[in-house]
């Protein structure tokens, strides 16, 4: 009932700020350029999600916490951004009696503040809420690109709409316009702009979150990395807005020389974030394998990207929408149970609620290994990921079949108990339910 509660407040937190949020920006731009920049603006939007998505896969995130995160930059993090600095602005400029330097402090000092602070605020949210799936980096490069992806949206629809709105007056041309020169920058050049700002939030908080229990001042780094992280962000977007006062080749110099090489590094960093997981979760689920609770041939299709969406398909052909489902989660968990693992072994004292949480997975892996064991077997043959030896004889090779594999084997000691008496428990998995060994 709590949980319905929460989440009927957030729904109704989304929905209430995303209505203001079309409202302001439709008084701003008018009705024809707000339908212009929001056509516009929607078209960078699926590649960026489709980039973080990929980076993310090799332990998804459910798709409600990304719309979710999505939907607090749209929405929520672009009405306090909006409502935020027109206040400030208007209290510099009175203040000061200058529109131009109020203009100038607005942009540079507290836009990337309050602008970076509302995003913030949705990373800070999974982080408390959901920390059983915030497990490293690439949890907080995949939160704060869908959380920037968003804002960036909203952000866009305004710049393009009020360009529009600017042409429509002047009824300039349709190259000389306002509108393809707003559109060049912000859709072309700087798509990954915002993105790029929020990952270094994610980043500090993926690095709290890979901060081991025991290890010593935990809790000063848990708090200080995402505060290390969101600095950075107001720094790189505070010198980003510089650019547009550096003179006119400002922005082409600051984009060469410092955006396109952030972009790069963080691009490489991703990517090898992604790799490092997928090898992780490799070497863990065949801890996992040689328990019994998956078959071999599951493992090198689980951490195939390939073979989890063929698995998927023929899961659909074969038991519809619902087995692909199935075999959607049971990928999910598989991947979940292994990064927990790594996690709990990674630190000096590791997880004490591993236990509770490595068994609540494995209960989710054995009620679906029925209709994903086979697909991911079937995917893992067609994909031809398994390893060959010869046939008896010399005849040919035998697919799938590993020299000594003659069937995992463990000690049960009773229901859903260790398969060893021996050592913490992230190095002994359990056994099958029922003790009753290898499958």
């Amino acid at each position: 009932m709590f949980r319905v509660r929460v989440r009927a407040c957030v729904f109704a937190v989304l929905g209430a700020s995303g209505l203001t949020i079309l409202e302001l920006v439709r008084e701003q731009t008018g009705t024809p350029g707000f339908l212009v920049g929001l056509g516009l603006a929607v078209l960078p939007v699926p590649l960026l999600m489709a980039a973080f998505r990929w980076l993310g896969r090799a332990a998804p995130r459910p798709w409600a916490q990304l719309l979710f995160c999505c939907g607090w930059g749209a929405c929520t993090a672009a009405l306090i951004a909006i409502l935020a600095n027109d206040f400030a602005t208007e209290w510099i400029s009175a203040a000061t009696a200058d529109p131009d330097d109020a203009d100038r402090l607005g942009s540079v000092v507290i836009a990337p503040v309050v602008e970076e602070s509302a995003k913030a605020a949705a990373l800070l949210l999974v982080f408390a809420f959901r920390r059983r799936q915030f497990t490293g980096p690439a949890d907080g490069f995949v939160v704060a690109g869908f959380t920037a992806t968003g804002f960036a949206f909203t952000e866009n629809v305004l710049y393009l709409g009020n360009a529009f709105t600017e042409d429509l007056r002047s009824g300039v041309g349709a190259l000389d316009s306002v509108t393809a020169a707003t559109f060049f920058v912000r859709i072309v050049l700087s798509p990954f702009a915002h993105p790029l700002f929020t990952v270094l939030t994610g980043l500090g908080f993926g690095a709290a979150a890979a901060v081991a229990a025991g290890r010593p001042r935990a809790r000063l780094l848990r708090t200080g990395l995402p505060l290390l992280g969101l600095l950075l962000a107001m720094g790189m977007h505070a010198l980003w807005n510089c650019s547009s006062r550096l003179g006119e080749n400002g922005f082409y110099w600051m984009y060469g020389c410092v955006m396109v090489p952030v972009f790069g590094g963080l691009l490489a960093m991703a990517v090898r974030i992604r790799h490092r997981r997928l090898r992780a979760v490799a070497g863990e689920l065949a801890v996992y394998a040689a328990a019994g609770w998956l078959a071999p041939a599951e493992v090198p299709a689980l951490v195939s990207m390939p073979a989890r969406s063929l698995a998927r398909s023929l899961a659909r052909r074969s038991g519809g929408r619902a087995a692909g489902r199935a075999v959607a989660r049971y990928e999910a968990d598989a991947a979940a149970l292994a990064l927990l693992r790594h996690g709990a072994r990674s630190g000096p004292a590791g997880d004490p609620e591993f236990a509770g949480r490595e068994r609540e997975l494995l209960r989710q892996l054995w009620l679906r290994r029925a209709t994903a064991g086979p697909a991911l077997a079937r995917a893992a043959v067609l994909e031809d990921l398994l390893p060959r030896r010869p046939a008896a004889g010399g005849r040919g090779f035998v697919p799938g079949a590993r020299d000594g594999d003659s069937g995992a084997s463990v000690t049960a000691s009773g229901p859903w108990s260790g398969a060893t008496t021996a050592g913490p428990p992230w190095n002994r998995p359990c056994v099958l339910p029922g003790g009753d060994g290898a499958r």
